[in-house]
């Protein structure tokens, strides 16, 4: 054999031995990320796992297109006069039948087959100050949206409100059935879990029987921390507090007026979650579908000093 046979024959077995080397390489990478961290993930059960009673929500942005039918709501714009937008062809319309809403002695009904078939209702804060909740249980109202606090509008603070506990233990003695609201100034999803988790920690010792509301609101008059808020930061507020609600076990609820749902609220987006409307009337004219309408927030109910808030719940939150 020649030398340059054997440097020939040498270099054919280095390079088997480097595609040995690499051969190996490549079934230990494959072992090592597939097979054997497959079978750690495996090994996690469900009962090793922390249990999580309040979650953050998915925050999942879509598209939402109008219906191209025809449809449209006519509203009213100072500087325009009237004007129209399209019909949500995704968003359930109100069953409402404006016939069969009656007013009788400073009250709001709805009737159905000649019975009244509503729950008659006020939303209380610290503003109503001390409140003779069996005077009000006597006056025929059924249930009561109890502010359990506020975040403020220029510092962003989350403050209690002082008649929270007040109220809620005076209407809860009285046979009232209760729901909560919270005043949010929130600009992103973080402020709206923090007000979200207030809420949570201050009901929890309470039964409580009707919805717990995000009360989102614009502040005329005045410079605000919200003023500026993006369409998506507010449905992302709205989303993160109603799933932080639900993953406690409450049933979630947006209140909002009129004008500000049908042009700041993304209604695709919230359209599974319970709405509290407050338009002021003698009979309600929002197209889609609410479950309480405030309709006045100048009522006189006795056991109540001063105006309050009034409300037709069209639905039995206690039988659910």
């Amino acid at each position: 054999m020649s030398p340059k046979s054997g440097n020939s024959a040498f270099l054919k077995v280095i390079a088997l031995l480097e595609a040995l080397v690499i051969l190996a390489m490549g079934v230990f990478l494959v072992w090592f990320v597939f097979i054997r961290d497959g079978g750690d993930n495996a090994a996690v059960t469900v009962s090793e796992q922390d249990p999580q009673v309040r979650t953050r929500a998915v925050i999942e942005k879509e598209e939402t297109f109008y219906q191209l039918d025809g449809k449209k709501i006519l509203m009213h714009d100072s500087s325009l006069g009237e004007t129209f937008v399209p019909v949500y062809g995704d968003v359930p319309a109100s069953d409402v039948d404006i016939a069969n809403v009656v007013s009788r002695n400073g009250y709001s009904f709805y009737k159905e087959n000649g019975e009244i078939t509503s729950r008659a209702g006020i939303d209380v804060s610290e503003h109503q100050g001390d409140i003779d909740w069996a005077k009000v249980k006597a006056a025929g109202i059924d249930f009561a949206m109890i502010r359990v606090g506020y975040r403020t509008y220029g510092g962003g603070v989350i403050t209690i409100d002082e008649k929270f506990e007040d109220n809620i233990k005076g209407a809860k003695s009285a046979g009232i059935d209760t729901g909560v609201y919270f005043f949010s100034q929130a600009t992103d999803a973080d402020e709206a879990i923090e007000e979200a988790d207030a809420v949570l920690d201050a009901i929890e010792k309470y039964d409580i029987r009707y919805p717990v509301v995000y009360d989102w609101e614009l502040i005329y008059d005045d410079d605000a921390r919200t003023d500026e808020i993006s369409v998506d930061a507010l449905a992302d507020c709205c989303v993160s507090f109603c799933e932080r609600v639900k993953s406690a076990g409450y049933t979630p609820m947006i209140y909002q007026n009129k004008t500000t749902s049908m042009r700041k609220l993304d209604l695709p987006r919230l359209k599974d979650y319970d709405f509290w409307l407050a338009e002021y009337g003698s009979e309600p004219t929002y197209y889609y579908k609410y479950d309480i309408w405030q309709y006045s927030s100048s009522g006189a109910v006795p056991g109540v000093n001063g105006n309050v808030d009034m409300n037709i719940c069209f639905k039995d939150y206690t039988a659910q």
